[in-house]
């Protein structure tokens, strides 16, 4: 966990603080909770759980279980150059790129989106998107949780929304992120009002690595499990100390379930083997291909399987003002266009793709007009969202831009929509109101669901 980045859980942290030093001190139990890589800030991982566990409680709600795979590909991704080309504009429009027919008669892609192409069928294209935004880590924020930013209310993202809403289903948090390619300058994918409980837990080791390892699952190095058996030893002893003099004998025993969680965590089989990622066949690695892009999106079918809600993978590289053409042919588009297919099988496959929602979004469209550097600069009014399972109807292509891409001129839908329609197939209310810190009602989000893909 990057200590430069928000507060998150550290459950290894944990562990390691408990040792005989503390022993040493004075003997308090929050001194021993107050470990790793939250103690600057007096927040512990059972902390951590014990407050997803009061939210979870107050939603009084019953969610329906479906889980989502998130990528966000961080800086713009262009319209023009992958879904939406336009092979009638002028040059200076419509690029470098040829078109290919894809699966879905009279639909055409540009050809560095062969294999998108070819499996159109698995998944929704909307080219009806108005992001209403030119400007990074205002979309982060916006389009990741349908709320346009405001600096007296930090809208939480979905992710964050699934765990407040949902809590734990297995030992791993609700809540991934892998990789740090998500802005964080306004608030962008992160849980806002909603308390730094539900902020994602973030990966950024490389799945694709040949010593692939999560600091923030495995014990510190040296810490086996005798070792944990000790400190958990220790832990319970300096409890027995306070515990009968203590005033708040009840508020013991509610933290005793949320330490518990913590070591478990970090102790189940079920969460080694999330990780485990080279127990996949050489053939299925292969298949996502062998770069990080496409082990993430490889790691985010193995964390839903292991009971993860809801995984954010994100990927840099996107913004593409200088050289856009190379860029996109030879470095950004093939693990996509190699690893998202390959992701949608796999889940039909294995059964996941009903209860698994996929979205591909980005910042915002680029401009029709290419610049002198060969490249595209932001645009605010046009640009392409994906989404895939949960009832989605593969094959559909919804909305339409002008002749050089630059508005929508039918189905516009704003990321607002996009979000209602997370919240929709997700099971979570769109009418959802919470309590911001100062104990204020918000509403989370005001859009309407895409009817379409319902």
């Amino acid at each position: 966990m990057r200590p430069d980045r928000h507060p998150s859980v550290c459950p290894a942290d944990l562990l390691a603080g408990v040792s005989h030093g503390i022993l040493q001190q004075r003997l308090s139990r929050r001194s021993a909770l107050r470990v790793g890589g939250l103690a600057g800030l007096g927040v512990s991982l059972p902390m951590v759980l014990a407050a997803r566990s009061r939210a979870a409680a107050a939603t009084g709600r019953a969610a329906e279980d479906i889980n989502c795979i998130l990528i966000w590909t961080l800086g713009g991704t262009s319209h023009h150059d992958t879904f939406d080309p336009k092979p009638l504009a002028p040059v200076n429009v419509r690029g470098e790129f040829g078109t290919i027919a894809t699966a879905t008669p009279g639909v055409h892609f540009t050809d560095i989106v062969p294999r998108m192409a070819a499996e159109q069928k698995r998944f929704a294209l909307l080219r009806g998107w108005n992001p209403q935004n030119g400007s990074h880590g205002f979309a982060d924020q916006w389009v990741m949780s349908g709320r346009r930013p405001n600096p007296a209310v930090h809208y939480p993202c979905f992710g964050s929304v699934v765990s407040y809403v949902k809590g734990f289903k297995t030992a791993l948090p609700p809540f991934f992120q892998l990789g740090s390619n998500v802005s964080r300058v306004n608030g962008g994918g992160t849980a806002g009002i909603l308390g730094l409980e539900h902020n994602p837990f973030e990966m950024l080791a490389d799945p694709a690595a040949a010593k692939f390892d999560v600091r923030d699952i495995t014990p510190p190095a040296g810490v086996g499990s005798e070792r944990i058996e000790r400190r958990q030893d220790v832990l319970a002893k300096i409890d027995a100390l306070q515990r009968a003099t203590d005033l708040q004998p009840a508020a013991y025993d509610a933290l005793d379930s949320h330490v518990k969680a913590a070591f478990t965590m970090i102790t189940s089989s079920a969460t080694k083997e999330a990780f485990a990622i080279d127990a996949e066949t050489p053939e299925v690695r292969d298949a996502y291909g062998r770069n990080r892009f496409g082990q993430s999106l490889l790691l985010a079918r193995r964390l839903i399987e292991a009971g993860v809600r809801f995984v954010t993978v994100s990927d840099g590289g996107w913004d593409t003002h200088a050289n856009n053409f190379k860029s996109l042919k030879d470095s950004r588009i093939p693990p996509v266009d190699q690893g998202l297919p390959q992701l949608l099988i796999d889940l039909e496959a294995r059964g996941l793709l009903d209860s698994t929602l996929v979205l591909w979004l980005t910042d915002f469209g680029r401009t029709p007009m290419i610049n002198s550097a060969s490249g595209r600069d932001h645009w605010a009014s046009a640009g392409f969202a994906i989404m895939a399972g949960a009832g989605v109807p593969g094959g559909h292509v919804l909305g339409e831009t002008d002749a050089q891409g630059g508005s929508v001129v039918r189905d516009q839908y704003l990321s607002e929509d996009i979000a209602a329609t997370v919240y929709t197939k997700l099971g979570i209310p769109t009418d959802l109101i919470v309590k911001s810190p100062d104990d204020r009602p918000v509403r989370l989000i005001e859009g309407r669901p895409i009817a379409e893909w319902l």
